[in-house]
């Protein structure tokens, strides 16, 4: 049997980073919202923050740890599968790579066991700055791996010498083009994903009768924040496509199945892309819409995907599906976090069973649109690797597929195997819920400052 390697090696990348991204995702997330937890707590010196702090931090601990060994599986792929990815963009991307190691991830290292382990061997101020610089290192760590990213979209600040890229500008190449919106529209995917999971565990115990004040706690912060960040996620995400429109326009063609340049392009809902006929079947659109959307006018030209050879074309199928996958995820954020927004003022919100069924169903939300958001910006890239300027084929390393088969089979058994493990484990300590410290371990003497409607 002939297997095709650049279509396993792609496949291979595919899987192993789909299982990463959701782990950082987590922990960008967990890491702020535990800095607001221990600052609360210091503010107000009420346990139920603490409770919380310790609960959040179990969690924490183990998406960290498997972050880790799942990012390390990324970076010895691209040496073996994309060894010409590295031979010809090293030289930017090793640096950019290397700054996440030695700025970011040895912050999260450095205080991360201050932050777990320092309760009783610390103070409390010093804890609580252990824990910032733990959630600003998870942020960092965004800002390098993002960056490189985005220079593989919008590559800028480089000459190409003999075949390589070179830097000629580091801060054009760090802040590229696409960079700013992609890091904007990732973190606060991130922080939606997270506050999504606090409210499905909250909602979990309530369903099951832990009626009690954390419980409370955590639902409350995670319908009013979702309330807040879903809005400004959509703001950041039509921004991001503007700027893929400007320097991607075959990526937003594929997105949106438009296969001829016109005006007045209509939004499609659904349809069925054809790319052998170069139509779509079963159409359902708005007309004008798309235009609007794209170019702030309802008669706007938008490029069609008939304009780009066929060789330069994105897969259009996945593209269009996961773009839809991930805007109707974003939509779903906002209706559950302004029906909940409603629910909590008018004092319904821990009594309506119907919700918190809700809220537990959406708890993987967030999780969903950062899967569908990334395979819309991985294979709407296609079929460059450095957009643009490097194919995905050019780049791929002298492999016979047999062996990219028999790697990606062992990929699939083992990850499947320690990383769902890894799931029941983080399973098995969201159900137990945080344990209750007890009103005297506060000793933090500080005005009782309560969340609205407390």
């Amino acid at each position: 049997m002939d297997f095709d390697p650049l279509l396993l090696s792609r496949i291979q990348f595919g899987f192993t980073i789909a299982f990463h991204i959701v782990f950082p995702a987590i922990t960008i997330g967990l890491a702020s919202y535990l800095a607001l937890l221990e600052l609360l707590w210091l503010r107000t010196g009420e346990a139920r923050f603490r409770d919380l702090y310790r609960f959040f931090s179990k969690l924490f601990a183990v998406c960290f740890g498997m972050g880790v060994v799942s990012g390390v599986v990324l970076s010895y792929q691209i040496g073996t599968n994309w060894s010409g990815l590295s031979q010809a963009a090293g030289n930017v991307m090793g640096p950019l790579l290397a700054y996440e190691v030695l700025s970011a991830f040895f912050l999260e290292a450095g205080f991360l066991g201050v932050m777990l382990f320092g309760w009783n061997r610390v103070g409390p101020r010093l804890h609580f700055l252990a824990t910032c610089l733990v959630a600003a290192g998870t942020l960092m760590s965004a800002f390098w791996i993002l960056s490189a990213n985005s220079w593989m979209q919008t590559p800028a600040g480089y000459s190409l010498v003999g075949g390589e890229f070179r830097a000629t500008d580091w801060l054009a190449a760090i802040f590229n083009p696409s960079f700013p919106y992609r890091l904007v529209h990732m973190v606060l995917a991130a922080y939606l994903s997270t506050g999504l999971l606090v409210g499905g565990i909250a909602a979990w115990h309530l369903l099951k009768g832990r009626e009690e004040t954390r419980t409370r706690t955590m639902l409350a912060m995670s319908v009013l924040f979702v309330a807040v960040v879903a809005p400004l996620q959509i703001v950041a995400g039509d921004q991001h496509g503007l700027n893929t429109l400007a320097h991607q326009p075959a990526k937003i063609a594929a997105m949106e199945a438009n296969w001829d340049t016109r005006s007045g392009m209509p939004l499609i809902l659904f349809a069925l892309p054809d790319p052998e006929t170069e139509s779509n079947r079963f159409e359902l659109a708005v007309p004008k819409l798309g235009s609007l959307i794209l170019t702030h006018s309802v008669d706007g030209v938008v490029r069609g995907l008939k304009s780009w050879p066929e060789d330069e074309r994105p897969p259009v199928t996945i593209v269009f599906w996961s773009f839809r996958i991930m805007v109707a995820s974003g939509f779903a954020m906002l209706g559950l976090g302004l029906v909940g927004t409603i629910l909590y003022f008018t004092r319904q919100l821990y009594d309506s069973r119907w919700f918190l069924w809700l809220a537990l169903l959406a708890s993987p939300l967030g999780l969903v649109a950062v899967l569908a958001g990334w395979v819309t910006t991985e294979v709407g890239r296609q079929p460059w690797v450095v957009y643009g300027q490097l194919r995905t084929a050019d780049a791929l390393a002298p492999l016979s597929g047999g062996s990219v088969a028999a790697s990606l089979a062992g990929f699939v058994l083992v990850y499947c195997g320690v990383f769902g493990a890894g799931v029941w484990y983080l399973a098995r300590i969201a159900a137990q819920g945080p344990a209750w410290s007890g009103a005297a371990e506060s000793d933090i003497d500080a005005p009782a400052i309560r969340l609205p409607g407390e």
